[in-house]
């Protein structure tokens, strides 16, 4: 019989990890930066209510650029969406107008996008200059006799499913399905199944992403 002495690691001990160390510590910074925003929303909600002063913060913490601005947006809004990830990215630019919004883990929000009453699940990838609209009908348009400014629209949820992409400055107003992709430029109006590829204006479904792209027609 071999004696063994030597200590074996057991696998559940905890392991130092420098860097997510960092991570949780530029994260509690940026939460101290953002205290003093923080209160003036609070206060400017009671106000205004909760989506027009949404809109102005998200305003002024869309212009700090660079990985500080990320994580100055993503811990202010943690405190003033609904829902918003401590693994999402936001990038420069990036306005919020509606507090009910939801952002998931590891979701990845572009430059200049401008998003509504969305849910965003998990890994979903969103262009520079996306826009996702609080559905079709934010404006009533049925008469013709009243400026449109002055006609009740209908505000609904638009969910993003988990895994999708959004090509750059597509309009998403329906829903999107899990791990499809959406064309840059396209207006999703209508919604998309779970795993295809949308594009064109209206979005129109071109294949699942399981099949073969058609090759294009030479002369």
């Amino acid at each position: 019989m071999v004696a063994c002495n030597q200590t074996v690691p057991s696998a559940a001990a905890p392991r130092w990890r420098p860097r997510e160390l960092l991570k949780g510590a530029a994260r509690l910074l940026a939460l101290v930066v953002v205290s003093p925003l923080l209160l003036w929303h609070w206060l400017w909600t009671l106000l205004i209510g909760r989506d027009r002063a949404l809109e102005g913060s998200s305003e002024l913490l869309s212009l700090a650029p660079g990985l500080v601005g990320q994580y100055l947006r993503r811990a202010f809004l943690a405190w003033t969406l609904t829902e918003c990830s401590p693994t999402a990215v936001i990038g420069f630019g990036v306005l919020f107008s509606k507090a009910d919004a939801r952002i998931g883990p590891n979701v990845y929000i572009g430059p200049r996008c401008h998003i509504g009453l969305a849910h965003i699940e998990r890994d979903a990838l969103l262009a520079a200059g996306v826009h996702v609209t609080s559905g079709a009908r934010t404006h009533g348009i049925d008469d013709s006799s009243r400026p449109i400014r002055e006609q009740t629209g209908t505000v609904t949820p638009v969910r993003i499913g988990a895994g999708a992409w959004i090509g750059s400055a597509a309009v998403v107003m329906a829903d999107v399905g899990r791990e499809s992709v959406v064309g840059a430029g396209a207006v999703v109006a209508k919604p998309l199944p779970d795993a295809v590829i949308a594009v064109g204006v209206p979005a129109r479904v071109v294949r699942s992403r399981g099949e073969a792209a058609t090759p294009l027609a030479t002369e």
